[in-house]
């Protein structure tokens, strides 16, 4: 039996679902910007928190998936492979401290701990209205968005048209 095309089927599960799970958190920036309800904006940034999982369980599907079928389909000597694996590290390297760094702002705005505040300190005051609103209106997830979305765009037509 071939596995290869079982491979390739897992790998493109792999993908979807890490970007449908970036998708709440996309969707959580954008809907964000126009909140000024600290307590919707806290049960928001826990929704977007709650899909990290799908995105790491997806990401490690995902690049393992790629991995195999790189091997099974003898890619490793194409540019094209290479390319569409730093492309998805840089992107990664890249986008963690863009997205995580600004999240964990927007959190300690609205009275939350981040996720790398120690576990023993309390939860911070939240800002009065006036300077929550600048942080909330940040274009941020624009510059996450565009990014994401470019390199999904250059991964998937390195991928299908495989130039070299």
């Amino acid at each position: 039996m071939d596995w290869y095309p079982w491979v390739v089927v897992a790998h493109v599960v792999g993908a979807f679902g890490f970007v449908a799970a970036h998708g709440v958190s996309m969707f959580v920036g954008f809907a964000i910007r126009r909140e000024r309800d600290q307590a919707r904006v806290a049960a928001m940034l826990d929704v977007s928190s709650m899909s990290l999982t799908g995105v790491y369980l997806s990401l490690l599907l995902l690049l393992a998936t790629g991995i195999a079928g790189g091997f099974m389909g003898s890619y490793w000597d194409k540019a094209w492979i290479w390319i569409s694996l730093a492309t998805l590290i840089v992107l990664v390297v890249a986008m963690y401290p863009l997205g995580s760094g600004h999240y964990a702002k927007v959190r300690r705005a609205v009275g939350q701990k981040a996720y790398n505040d120690p576990k023993d300190t309390p939860p911070p005051d939240p800002l009065p209205p006036e300077q929550l609103a600048p942080l909330l209106a940040s274009n941020r997830p624009f510059l996450l968005a565009g990014l994401g979305g470019a390199a999904l765009l250059l991964i998937v037509a390195l991928m299908e048209i495989k130039p070299f």
